[in-house]
């Protein structure tokens, strides 16, 4: 497979290595970097349809193109399915073609957004040539589920397949969704437990802020993040708030335990995927692995199985926040904003801590539950989330501020909250702005989506 690095030969000496695994992940503070990922829905010009792999105006020929800006291929059985750039970058694919950019870890936000802003200066450059276009939305607004392709990628026919068995939308989830994450970096096990804590606490406040996901199959769900309704019913045993993490004697070692009792999807061998679904990484450290007996694992199949849960908050070497909707460049910036202000300044995180820390898990349950389609307007403690997110917002743009990181002309970094004021203190989520312009100059038609709302 070209622009893969080889295969890690360490292997797993039992639970106590795979703790250390995760432990390896702490850096001094002044090291931190910031990971910024996210998806958009590529589309044919001519009549919105989702692009298949192949074709003249296809996938395929998107990742082509995108070879002359310096991208190298990965290929899976002589598939293009990736690119790959050695700053640590990459563009994917999603199961239904689903663009990513997986950026580079960086130290400030201003480079976030210049990496974002160059990476859709170059995509759309190459689907000017092809009649491409790609929207930022956190569900296909459109077509059925049936309707979307899937990518010639080993480990999503095993998931295909698998899916139906522990939920209805599972599918759903790997067909019709998009969403933007930032992956963030600790010093220590205790600074990974506050930040996993108030991660996990204020991950609804995110997925208020960017609802943008209301329509399915060209009509109104009923949801103003239809996204994350969806991953309420796509996997028990690997989604969810995880209410161990605010547990006493939270740590590296019980986030160990959870994934240890997640089923696996499959084992990567000499570029196949082996699937070995529903079997226990238990086993397999026994060399007891159905799907490959007598055989031990890798340290490589330790952080492939870690990728194959899918909390809501989500710890590898890094934490990744992942409970927003996809959306325009503007709030793909705000997001990694969002995050940093909260958790990668110390005071900040303190006031973070403050606000969230008497909340009982019963009152987090029941606001991951509400969220996807009141947003904003959620009842929580005798207000709305929409005073939560106006003083979490505060908090963040208080962290920024402290953070002191200037662009050329001398800005900080709060500016990118901006977008985020606006919805909040007016109160009307994107999924709102959707949904007013399908009743209206819309006539109730998703179609114009495709047009005013393309990057």
């Amino acid at each position: 497979m070209s622009g893969i690095a080889p295969r890690s030969e360490t292997p797993v000496t039992g639970k106590a290595s795979l703790v250390e695994y995760l432990e390896s992940g702490c850096k001094p503070e002044s090291d931190w970097l910031i990971g910024t990922e996210h998806e958009k829905f590529a589309y044919n010009l001519k009549d919105f349809q989702p692009l298949a792999y192949d074709g003249a105006v296809g996938i395929r020929a998107l990742l082509a193109g995108l070879t002359r800006f310096g991208w190298q291929p990965i290929e899976e059985h002589g598939n293009p399915i990736a690119l790959s750039k050695p700053d640590g970058s990459f563009i994917s694919l999603e199961p239904a073609g689903q663009v990513e950019l997986s950026g580079a870890p960086v130290a400030n936000l201003h480079q976030t957004c210049d990496e974002v802003m160059g990476h859709l200066q170059q995509i759309k450059a190459i689907a000017r040539d092809l009649g491409i276009g790609f929207i930022g939305l956190g569900y296909s607004p459109k077509w059925r589920n049936s309707d979307m392709p899937w990518m010639p990628k080993g480990r999503y026919k095993i998931m295909r397949e698998y899916m139906p068995k522990k939920g209805k939308l599972g599918l759903e989830m790997m067909q019709s969704t998009c969403t933007v994450q930032v992956n963030l970096d600790f010093d220590s096990e205790s600074t990974m437990v506050r930040m996993f804590r108030i991660g996990l606490a204020l991950q609804p406040v995110a997925v208020a802020l960017w609802a943008n996901s209301p329509f399915k199959e060209g009509k109104p769900t009923g949801y103003l993040s239809y996204r994350s309704h969806v991953w309420t019913d796509t996997d028990p045993d690997r989604c969810g708030m995880l209410p161990f993490v605010f547990e006493d004697g939270f740590g590296f070692e019980r986030y160990v335990d959870y994934m240890l009792d997640v089923p696996m999807y499959f084992v990567y061998r000499d570029g196949a995927y082996i699937d070995a679904s529903g079997q226990s990484f238990r086993d397999f450290m026994a060399g007891k692995l159905p799907a490959l007996p007598g055989e031990r694992p890798m340290m490589d199949d330790w952080a492939d199985h870690l990728s194959t849960a899918f909390p809501e908050v989500r710890l590898k070497k890094f934490l990744e926040m992942r409970g927003a909707d996809g959306g325009p460049w503007n709030r793909l910036c705000a997001l990694s904003a969002f995050w940093v202000g909260l958790l990668y300044d110390a005071a900040a995180r303190d006031d973070a801590w403050e606000m969230i820390k008497d909340w009982s898990f019963e009152e987090l349950r029941a606001l991951r539950d509400d969220v996807p389609r009141l947003a904003l307007n959620t009842p929580f403690r005798g207000r709305i989330l929409k005073d939560v997110a106006i003083e979490t917002l505060e908090i963040s743009h208080k962290g920024l501020r402290n953070r002191a990181r200037l662009d050329r002309v001398g800005m900080d970094e709060t500016h990118f909250l901006r977008p985020l004021f606006q919805i909040a203190q007016s109160g009307l989520t994107p999924a709102e702005e959707l949904l007013a312009a399908y009743e209206g100059r819309w006539n109730r038609t998703v179609d114009p989506i495709y047009r005013e709302y393309a990057y």
